[in-house]
């Protein structure tokens, strides 16, 4: 009983803050209420404004790990878009019948990083995880977020998981592990690619682009929800993810779309 009120309550902060920010059940035809998972919540903010442009529709996000939006879905939330950072939850939405069958599609494929803030302590092929040279490792939690299953996988295919494991500082989501990392409480993190592939910035500190065949391809899929079935905003945002500016945005973002292969994997700065 206690974990089902704590679920209540966190549903009902959830709806109260989206009706703070204009987000409720009752959204006019001209805004779509999407859940995008944490990674790709900064390029969906750029791809906004030239949706919102081109179709006159509003585009209104709430972040979280894709595992925490899952449970807001099956409990109700509102959202009539989901923006995964995998592609199992828009296909388990699917097969439960709260998504639209037949909507579902890639829009991104993320890459990993081992990232730190401190320049020089990341090297090019990433030997620096089975040195003593630091003391906290952060990962988002392999069990809700996609980017913290990928880590783990790369630490398996090093041979490092056990070793690992005591200076683990697990995130609830890939942006906060951004944080812990960008903060200094942990020296090394695993981070999307894209957090590091910002637009118009350089990339601080020292970083390793973690090569695909070590972790399984980060398929971001797109899947039109129950509540956006014959909302025209919600139909517009999808097919809009599939043209080419959206692409460019995606791909600005550091971030590869289907069809593309893999970048070879470079050393940071020093």
């Amino acid at each position: 009983m206690p974990e089902r009120k704590t679920r209540t309550a966190a549903l009902a902060a959830l709806l109260l803050g989206l009706a703070g920010a204009g987000m409720t059940g009752t959204a006019r035809a001209d805004e779509v209420l999407v859940a995008v998972a944490a990674n790709f919540n900064a390029p969906l903010a750029r791809i906004a404004q030239g949706f919102e442009a081109r179709t006159g529709h509003q585009l209104k996000a709430a972040a979280a790990s894709t595992g925490k939006l899952y449970s807001q879905i099956a409990a109700g939330a509102p959202f009539e878009v989901l923006l995964a950072a995998d592609d199992e939850t828009p296909a388990k939405l699917e097969a439960e019948g709260r998504a639209v069958p037949g909507s579902r599609f890639t829009y991104a494929i993320g890459e990993l990083a081992l990232w730190s803030a401190q320049p020089g302590l990341v090297d090019g092929q990433g030997a620096v995880l089975g040195s003593d040279r630091w003391k906290h490792l952060a990962i988002a939690n392999p069990k809700t977020a996609p980017y913290g299953r990928a880590a783990m996988q790369v630490l398996r295919a090093r041979g490092l998981e056990a070793a690992v494991a005591p200076r683990l500082v697990t995130a609830e989501s890939i942006a906060q592990a951004h944080q812990f990392t960008a903060s200094g409480n942990a020296q090394l993190g695993f981070i999307a690619w894209s957090q590091l592939s910002v637009p118009g910035q350089t990339p601080t500190g020292s970083w390793w682009r973690v090569p695909a065949n070590l972790h399984e391809e980060i398929r971001q899929d797109a899947v039109l929800l129950k509540p956006g079935q014959n909302r025209p905003a919600a139909t517009a945002l999808l097919a809009y993810l599939k043209t080419e500016p959206a692409k460019a945005e995606i791909r600005a973002w550091g971030y590869r779309v289907p069809g593309e292969a893999a970048a070879p994997a470079k050393p940071g700065k020093p």
